[in-house]
């Protein structure tokens, strides 16, 4: 078995820049700099035969390279029981047209359907009862956060292996796009 999901790799001067915002909330785990992505689709345990269907299909999608640009922070959940802080993406059709092409090849490959709406974002950490007045300052803190436009060329396929030492992430295969 392996665990897999979808995602868009970003620049490491874009992780590091991400990397820099983390720090005064107390009960979040920051993510590590070679960690930080924006999912299209997490797909989840899976055998290897049903892993080369998954890849195959993948590989049938065309789409144009584009530009994303990270701009707002904020979290999931209720501030009282916030799950994760998150740096957005501002909104972006070809991003959404990618996505929608991503979920279609999962289900050709015989995946159910994600239910979940897609939001894009980047995870910046994950948060353990982390107080909700710390959240609120960190947000607010991080009102102006916003990066220049970042070319999208290819994604990823990878595999996810879980660690006492936290997610190992490795990029399986990636799909370029046009242009």
């Amino acid at each position: 078995m392996i665990r897999l999901f979808v995602a868009l790799s970003l620049p490491e001067s874009v992780r590091l820049r991400l990397s820099t915002l983390g720090g005064g909330v107390p009960g979040a785990r920051w993510l590590k700099p070679e960690n930080l992505h924006l999912t299209l689709r997490f797909i989840g345990e899976v055998d290897h035969g049903a892993a080369d269907d998954l890849d195959a299909a993948l590989g049938g999608i065309v789409a144009p390279a584009f530009d994303i640009t990270l701009a707002s922070v904020g979290y999931f959940g209720k501030t009282n029981a916030a799950r994760l802080l998150w740096a957005g993406v501002q909104p972006n059709d070809a991003l959404n047209r990618l996505q929608s092409k991503v979920e279609a090849a999962v289900t050709q490959a015989g995946f159910q359907a994600e239910q979940r709406r897609f939001s894009p974002h980047v995870t910046l950490a994950r948060l353990k009862r982390a107080p909700a007045g710390r959240i609120e300052e960190f947000v607010a803190n991080q009102a102006g956060f916003h990066t220049g436009p970042i070319t999208i060329n290819h994604f990823t396929l990878f595999s996810s292996f879980l660690s006492a030492k936290g997610a190992i992430y490795t990029p399986e295969t990636e799909f370029g796009l046009i242009g």
